[in-house]
Protein backbone atom coordinates (compact mmCIF):
# COMPACT_ATOMS: atom_id res chain seq x y z
CA UNK A 1 0.00 0.00 0.00
CA UNK A 2 2.87 2.38 0.78
CA UNK A 3 4.35 1.95 -2.70
CA UNK A 4 0.98 2.48 -4.31
CA UNK A 5 0.51 5.65 -2.30
CA UNK A 6 3.93 6.98 -3.25
CA UNK A 7 3.71 5.94 -6.88
CA UNK A 8 0.22 7.16 -7.67
CA UNK A 9 -0.84 9.82 -5.18
CA UNK A 10 0.99 13.11 -5.54
CA UNK A 11 2.41 14.54 -2.33
CA UNK A 12 0.02 16.97 -0.74
CA UNK A 13 -2.62 16.50 -3.44
CA UNK A 14 -5.43 16.08 -0.92
CA UNK A 15 -4.60 19.49 0.50
CA UNK A 16 -5.28 21.19 -2.81
CA UNK A 17 -9.00 20.51 -2.48
CA UNK A 18 -11.58 18.77 -4.56
CA UNK A 19 -12.19 21.75 -6.83
CA UNK A 20 -8.54 22.55 -7.51
CA UNK A 21 -7.00 22.16 -10.94
CA UNK A 22 -3.46 21.10 -11.86
CA UNK A 23 -2.83 24.57 -13.30
CA UNK A 24 -3.17 26.04 -9.80
CA UNK A 25 -0.22 24.06 -8.43
CA UNK A 26 3.44 23.63 -9.20
CA UNK A 27 3.79 20.25 -10.94
CA UNK A 28 6.98 18.28 -10.21
CA UNK A 29 7.70 14.72 -11.33
CA UNK A 30 10.17 12.15 -10.02
CA UNK A 31 11.34 8.80 -11.37
CA UNK A 32 12.91 6.77 -8.56
CA UNK A 33 14.18 3.27 -7.83
CA UNK A 34 11.58 2.60 -5.12
CA UNK A 35 12.06 -1.13 -5.65
CA UNK A 36 14.75 -3.26 -7.27
CA UNK A 37 18.48 -3.67 -6.53
CA UNK A 38 19.20 0.04 -6.06
CA UNK A 39 16.34 0.76 -3.68
CA UNK A 40 18.37 0.30 -0.49
CA UNK A 41 20.47 3.34 -1.40
CA UNK A 42 18.08 5.71 -3.19
CA UNK A 43 14.51 4.92 -2.11
CA UNK A 44 15.07 6.57 1.28
CA UNK A 45 16.12 9.76 -0.51
CA UNK A 46 12.93 9.67 -2.56
CA UNK A 47 10.95 9.32 0.65
CA UNK A 48 12.82 12.23 2.23
CA UNK A 49 12.01 14.47 -0.72
CA UNK A 50 8.36 13.43 -0.63
CA UNK A 51 8.11 14.15 3.10
CA UNK A 52 9.69 17.57 2.60
CA UNK A 53 7.12 18.46 -0.06
CA UNK A 54 4.31 17.18 2.20
CA UNK A 55 5.64 19.41 4.96
CA UNK A 56 5.72 22.41 2.64
CA UNK A 57 2.15 21.81 1.47
CA UNK A 58 0.86 21.50 5.02
CA UNK A 59 2.44 24.88 5.76
CA UNK A 60 0.69 26.49 2.80
CA UNK A 61 2.97 25.57 -0.10
CA UNK A 62 5.26 28.01 -1.89
CA UNK A 63 4.17 31.47 -3.04
CA UNK A 64 0.66 30.54 -1.90
CA UNK A 65 0.58 27.50 -4.22
CA UNK A 66 0.64 23.80 -3.46
CA UNK A 67 3.23 21.47 -5.02
CA UNK A 68 1.93 18.39 -6.78
CA UNK A 69 4.69 15.77 -6.65
CA UNK A 70 4.11 12.80 -8.94
CA UNK A 71 6.39 9.86 -8.19
CA UNK A 72 6.95 6.88 -10.48
CA UNK A 73 8.91 3.71 -9.70
CA UNK A 74 11.50 2.79 -12.35
CA UNK A 75 13.18 -0.07 -10.40
CA UNK A 76 16.52 1.25 -11.68
CA UNK A 77 15.69 0.07 -15.21
CA UNK A 78 16.44 2.40 -18.17
CA UNK A 79 13.33 1.44 -20.15
CA UNK A 80 11.03 2.14 -17.21
CA UNK A 81 12.78 5.43 -16.46
CA UNK A 82 12.32 6.47 -20.10
CA UNK A 83 8.62 5.60 -19.99
CA UNK A 84 8.22 7.46 -16.69
CA UNK A 85 9.93 10.55 -18.08
CA UNK A 86 7.74 10.58 -21.18
CA UNK A 87 4.57 10.27 -19.09
CA UNK A 88 5.61 12.95 -16.61
CA UNK A 89 6.62 15.36 -19.36
CA UNK A 90 3.87 14.82 -21.91
CA UNK A 91 0.86 13.74 -19.84
CA UNK A 92 1.44 15.30 -16.44
CA UNK A 93 3.16 18.40 -17.87
CA UNK A 94 5.71 18.71 -15.09
CA UNK A 95 7.83 21.84 -15.06
CA UNK A 96 10.66 20.13 -13.15
CA UNK A 97 11.85 16.52 -13.47
CA UNK A 98 13.76 14.63 -10.77
CA UNK A 99 15.91 11.49 -10.98
CA UNK A 100 16.43 9.47 -7.79
CA UNK A 101 17.61 6.23 -9.31
CA UNK A 102 20.60 4.33 -10.67
CA UNK A 103 23.05 5.72 -13.21
CA UNK A 104 21.67 3.30 -15.81
CA UNK A 105 18.55 5.48 -15.98
CA UNK A 106 20.39 8.74 -16.66
CA UNK A 107 20.74 8.66 -20.45
CA UNK A 108 17.06 8.15 -21.32
CA UNK A 109 15.86 10.69 -18.76
CA UNK A 110 18.40 13.29 -19.84
CA UNK A 111 17.35 12.80 -23.46
CA UNK A 112 13.65 13.21 -22.67
CA UNK A 113 14.20 16.25 -20.41
CA UNK A 114 16.35 18.06 -22.95
CA UNK A 115 13.90 17.31 -25.74
CA UNK A 116 11.11 18.85 -23.65
CA UNK A 117 13.23 21.77 -22.44
CA UNK A 118 12.62 20.85 -18.78
CA UNK A 119 15.34 21.01 -16.09
CA UNK A 120 16.35 17.66 -14.57
CA UNK A 121 17.44 17.51 -10.92
CA UNK A 122 19.44 14.56 -9.57
CA UNK A 123 18.48 14.28 -5.91
CA UNK A 124 19.73 11.06 -4.30
CA UNK A 125 21.23 9.52 -7.42
CA UNK A 126 24.95 9.99 -8.09
CA UNK A 127 25.78 13.26 -9.85
CA UNK A 128 26.43 12.75 -13.59
CA UNK A 129 29.52 14.31 -15.15
CA UNK A 130 27.36 16.76 -17.11
CA UNK A 131 26.58 18.82 -13.97
CA UNK A 132 30.25 19.68 -13.43
CA UNK A 133 31.92 22.63 -15.19
CA UNK A 134 31.11 23.30 -17.97
CA UNK A 135 27.61 22.21 -16.97
CA UNK A 136 24.78 21.13 -19.23
CA UNK A 137 22.20 23.92 -18.96
CA UNK A 138 19.35 21.48 -18.17
CA UNK A 139 21.04 19.28 -15.54
CA UNK A 140 21.50 19.95 -11.81
CA UNK A 141 22.54 17.81 -8.81
CA UNK A 142 22.20 18.06 -5.04
CA UNK A 143 23.32 14.53 -4.13
CA UNK A 144 26.08 14.34 -1.52
CA UNK A 145 28.44 11.91 -3.22
CA UNK A 146 30.59 12.43 -6.31
CA UNK A 147 32.95 9.78 -7.66
CA UNK A 148 36.09 11.79 -8.48
CA UNK A 149 35.78 14.34 -5.67
CA UNK A 150 35.09 11.65 -3.07
CA UNK A 151 38.21 9.84 -4.25
CA UNK A 152 40.35 12.96 -3.96
CA UNK A 153 39.11 13.68 -0.44
CA UNK A 154 39.60 10.10 0.70
CA UNK A 155 43.14 9.83 -0.65
CA UNK A 156 44.00 13.14 1.05
CA UNK A 157 42.68 11.79 4.36
CA UNK A 158 44.64 8.54 4.06
CA UNK A 159 47.78 10.51 3.27
CA UNK A 160 47.26 12.78 6.30
CA UNK A 161 46.78 9.75 8.54
CA UNK A 162 49.38 7.30 7.24
CA UNK A 163 51.71 9.23 4.91
CA UNK A 164 52.53 8.63 1.27
CA UNK A 165 54.76 5.57 1.48
CA UNK A 166 51.99 3.02 1.72
CA UNK A 167 50.39 0.30 -0.36
CA UNK A 168 46.78 0.86 -1.25
CA UNK A 169 44.27 -1.55 -2.75
CA UNK A 170 41.20 -0.38 -4.65
CA UNK A 171 37.81 -1.95 -5.28
CA UNK A 172 34.78 -0.99 -7.36
CA UNK A 173 31.56 -2.47 -8.62
CA UNK A 174 31.90 -3.27 -12.32
CA UNK A 175 29.60 -0.45 -13.43
CA UNK A 176 30.74 2.78 -15.16
CA UNK A 177 30.23 5.27 -12.33
CA UNK A 178 31.95 3.08 -9.72
CA UNK A 179 34.89 2.40 -12.03
CA UNK A 180 35.14 6.15 -12.57
CA UNK A 181 35.53 6.68 -8.83
CA UNK A 182 38.23 4.06 -8.45
CA UNK A 183 40.08 5.20 -11.58
CA UNK A 184 40.18 8.66 -10.00
CA UNK A 185 41.41 7.15 -6.72
CA UNK A 186 44.20 5.36 -8.59
CA UNK A 187 45.25 8.64 -10.19
CA UNK A 188 45.21 10.59 -6.91
CA UNK A 189 46.98 7.79 -5.02
CA UNK A 190 49.78 7.61 -7.55
CA UNK A 191 50.17 11.40 -7.55
CA UNK A 192 50.39 11.29 -3.74
CA UNK A 193 53.28 8.83 -3.92
CA UNK A 194 51.32 5.75 -2.83
CA UNK A 195 51.74 2.34 -4.44
CA UNK A 196 48.55 0.94 -5.93
CA UNK A 197 48.90 -2.82 -5.45
CA UNK A 198 45.63 -3.98 -6.96
CA UNK A 199 42.37 -2.73 -8.41
CA UNK A 200 39.38 -5.06 -8.45
CA UNK A 201 36.19 -4.47 -10.44
CA UNK A 202 33.58 -6.71 -8.85
CA UNK A 203 30.49 -7.77 -10.88
CA UNK A 204 27.14 -6.57 -9.44
CA UNK A 205 25.75 -10.10 -9.09
CA UNK A 206 28.74 -11.41 -7.11
CA UNK A 207 27.74 -13.73 -4.26
CA UNK A 208 31.20 -14.58 -2.90
CA UNK A 209 33.64 -11.69 -2.49
CA UNK A 210 36.45 -13.90 -1.18
CA UNK A 211 38.30 -14.30 -4.51
CA UNK A 212 38.46 -10.53 -5.00
CA UNK A 213 39.53 -9.90 -1.41
CA UNK A 214 42.20 -12.58 -1.77
CA UNK A 215 43.68 -10.83 -4.80
CA UNK A 216 43.77 -7.51 -2.94
CA UNK A 217 45.47 -9.03 0.11
CA UNK A 218 48.20 -10.59 -2.03
CA UNK A 219 49.64 -7.10 -2.50
CA UNK A 220 49.90 -6.59 1.28
CA UNK A 221 47.94 -3.31 1.39
CA UNK A 222 48.09 -0.90 4.30
CA UNK A 223 44.77 0.56 3.18
CA UNK A 224 41.91 -0.47 0.91
CA UNK A 225 39.49 2.04 -0.59
CA UNK A 226 36.16 1.12 -2.17
CA UNK A 227 33.82 3.55 -3.94
CA UNK A 228 30.72 1.64 -5.01
CA UNK A 229 27.12 0.87 -4.14
CA UNK A 230 26.83 -0.13 -0.49
CA UNK A 231 26.64 -3.87 -1.09
CA UNK A 232 30.07 -3.86 -2.75
CA UNK A 233 31.60 -1.47 -0.21
CA UNK A 234 30.58 -3.51 2.82
CA UNK A 235 30.91 -7.02 1.40
CA UNK A 236 34.44 -6.32 0.19
CA UNK A 237 35.27 -5.13 3.71
CA UNK A 238 33.69 -8.21 5.27
CA UNK A 239 35.61 -10.57 2.99
CA UNK A 240 38.92 -8.85 3.80
CA UNK A 241 38.29 -9.15 7.53
CA UNK A 242 37.31 -12.82 7.24
CA UNK A 243 40.66 -13.45 5.54
CA UNK A 244 42.43 -11.88 8.52
CA UNK A 245 43.39 -8.53 7.02
CA UNK A 246 43.60 -5.82 9.73
CA UNK A 247 44.42 -2.66 7.75
CA UNK A 248 42.50 0.58 7.34
CA UNK A 249 39.45 0.44 5.09
CA UNK A 250 37.88 3.56 3.59
CA UNK A 251 34.50 3.80 1.93
CA UNK A 252 31.97 6.40 0.88
CA UNK A 253 29.11 7.34 3.20
CA UNK A 254 25.78 6.16 1.78
CA UNK A 255 22.34 6.09 3.44
CA UNK A 256 23.07 2.69 5.02
CA UNK A 257 26.44 3.68 6.50
CA UNK A 258 25.60 5.14 9.91
CA UNK A 259 23.59 2.14 11.07
CA UNK A 260 26.20 -0.28 9.71
CA UNK A 261 29.10 1.45 11.51
CA UNK A 262 27.25 1.05 14.79
CA UNK A 263 26.54 -2.60 14.05
CA UNK A 264 30.02 -3.61 12.82
CA UNK A 265 31.96 -1.68 15.50
CA UNK A 266 35.32 -1.78 13.69
CA UNK A 267 37.70 1.04 14.63
CA UNK A 268 39.61 0.79 11.34
CA UNK A 269 36.56 1.23 9.10
CA UNK A 270 36.55 4.86 7.94
CA UNK A 271 33.59 6.49 6.20
CA UNK A 272 33.99 9.73 4.27
CA UNK A 273 30.88 11.64 3.35
CA UNK A 274 29.33 15.02 2.62
CA UNK A 275 26.24 14.58 4.82
CA UNK A 276 26.26 15.02 8.60
CA UNK A 277 25.40 11.84 10.50
CA UNK A 278 22.31 11.78 12.71
CA UNK A 279 24.03 11.07 16.01
CA UNK A 280 24.80 14.80 15.99
CA UNK A 281 21.11 15.60 16.64
CA UNK A 282 20.99 18.80 14.61
CA UNK A 283 17.66 20.69 14.62
CA UNK A 284 17.14 19.92 10.93
CA UNK A 285 17.80 16.23 11.61
CA UNK A 286 15.18 16.30 14.35
CA UNK A 287 12.75 17.77 11.81
CA UNK A 288 13.47 14.90 9.44
CA UNK A 289 13.04 12.34 12.23
CA UNK A 290 9.71 13.86 13.29
CA UNK A 291 8.43 13.92 9.71
CA UNK A 292 9.41 10.28 9.25
CA UNK A 293 7.73 9.29 12.53
CA UNK A 294 4.54 11.23 11.79
CA UNK A 295 4.31 9.59 8.37
CA UNK A 296 5.01 6.13 9.84
CA UNK A 297 7.77 5.80 7.24
CA UNK A 298 9.55 2.49 6.94
CA UNK A 299 12.80 4.29 6.08
CA UNK A 300 15.29 5.50 8.67
CA UNK A 301 15.74 9.28 8.94
CA UNK A 302 19.46 9.00 8.13
CA UNK A 303 18.48 7.57 4.75
CA UNK A 304 16.55 10.73 3.90
CA UNK A 305 19.16 13.52 4.02
CA UNK A 306 19.81 13.71 0.27
CA UNK A 307 16.10 13.78 -0.48
CA UNK A 308 15.45 16.41 2.19
CA UNK A 309 18.15 18.62 0.66
CA UNK A 310 16.54 18.03 -2.73
CA UNK A 311 13.29 19.29 -1.21
CA UNK A 312 15.05 22.37 0.19
CA UNK A 313 16.37 23.06 -3.30
CA UNK A 314 12.94 22.74 -4.89
CA UNK A 315 11.47 25.14 -2.31
CA UNK A 316 14.25 27.69 -2.87
CA UNK A 317 13.87 27.40 -6.64
CA UNK A 318 10.09 27.85 -6.65
CA UNK A 319 10.25 30.79 -4.27
CA UNK A 320 12.70 32.56 -6.55
CA UNK A 321 10.79 31.67 -9.72
CA UNK A 322 7.49 33.02 -8.42
CA UNK A 323 4.03 32.28 -9.83
CA UNK A 324 3.12 31.51 -12.50
CA UNK A 325 6.30 29.86 -13.69
CA UNK A 326 7.68 27.88 -16.60
CA UNK A 327 10.40 25.31 -17.09
CA UNK A 328 12.49 27.98 -18.76
CA UNK A 329 12.15 30.26 -15.73
CA UNK A 330 13.05 27.42 -13.35
CA UNK A 331 16.15 26.63 -15.38
CA UNK A 332 17.17 30.27 -15.29
CA UNK A 333 16.70 30.49 -11.52
CA UNK A 334 18.54 27.22 -10.85
CA UNK A 335 21.59 28.45 -12.75
CA UNK A 336 22.31 31.04 -10.04
CA UNK A 337 20.88 29.33 -6.94
CA UNK A 338 22.18 29.16 -3.36
CA UNK A 339 20.61 26.74 -0.86
CA UNK A 340 21.20 26.79 2.90
CA UNK A 341 21.53 23.14 3.99
CA UNK A 342 20.99 23.94 7.71
CA UNK A 343 24.04 21.94 8.79
CA UNK A 344 23.25 18.77 6.84
CA UNK A 345 26.32 19.67 4.75
CA UNK A 346 29.49 21.57 5.58
CA UNK A 347 28.26 24.52 3.54
CA UNK A 348 25.56 25.65 1.10
CA UNK A 349 24.75 24.27 -2.32
CA UNK A 350 25.61 27.05 -4.73
CA UNK A 351 25.15 26.80 -8.49
CA UNK A 352 26.50 29.06 -11.19
CA UNK A 353 25.88 29.19 -14.92
CA UNK A 354 28.76 26.77 -15.56
CA UNK A 355 28.65 24.70 -12.34
CA UNK A 356 25.48 22.77 -11.45
CA UNK A 357 27.10 20.55 -8.79
CA UNK A 358 28.26 23.12 -6.21
CA UNK A 359 31.08 25.61 -6.00
CA UNK A 360 32.53 23.95 -2.91
CA UNK A 361 32.22 20.37 -1.66
CA UNK A 362 32.77 19.57 2.03
CA UNK A 363 33.75 16.23 3.58
CA UNK A 364 33.82 14.67 7.02
CA UNK A 365 35.33 11.35 8.05
CA UNK A 366 33.64 9.08 10.60
CA UNK A 367 34.53 5.83 12.33
CA UNK A 368 33.48 3.70 15.30
CA UNK A 369 35.26 4.64 18.53
CA UNK A 370 35.68 1.35 20.38
CA UNK A 371 36.67 3.08 23.63
CA UNK A 372 33.59 5.33 23.70
CA UNK A 373 31.36 2.73 22.05
CA UNK A 374 30.03 5.34 19.66
CA UNK A 375 30.58 6.85 16.23
CA UNK A 376 33.07 9.71 16.23
CA UNK A 377 34.15 12.42 13.81
CA UNK A 378 37.74 11.62 12.86
CA UNK A 379 38.27 14.56 10.53
CA UNK A 380 35.89 17.56 10.49
CA UNK A 381 34.58 19.40 7.45
CA UNK A 382 37.20 20.04 4.80
CA UNK A 383 36.24 22.03 1.72
CA UNK A 384 37.30 21.53 -1.89
CA UNK A 385 36.80 24.12 -4.61
CA UNK A 386 34.96 22.67 -7.60
CA UNK A 387 36.38 23.94 -10.88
Amino acid sequence: MRLVRIGIVSAGLALIGATAHAQEAYIVGMSAALTGPGASTVAGAAEGLRLYIDRLNKAGGVNGRQITLIVQDDQGEPSKAAANAKKLLTQDNVSLLINTSLSSTFAPMISEAQRAGVPLLFAGSVCPSEVFPPANEFLFCTTSFSAAHDARGTVDFIKEKSGSKINIGLAAMAIPVSRLGIDAAEKFSTEAGMTVIGKENIPPATADYTPFATKIIQGNPDWVYCWAPWITEIKTFGALRKLGWKGGYALNVLPETEAELAQIKDGELYAMGANAMFFENLPVQNEISKSAKDAASTYKPEQMSDGWIGGMTIETTLKAAGWPTTSSKLKEVMSTLKVDTKGLRGGPIEWTKDNHFRTKQYYRVYRWDTAKNAIQIVSDWKGYEIK
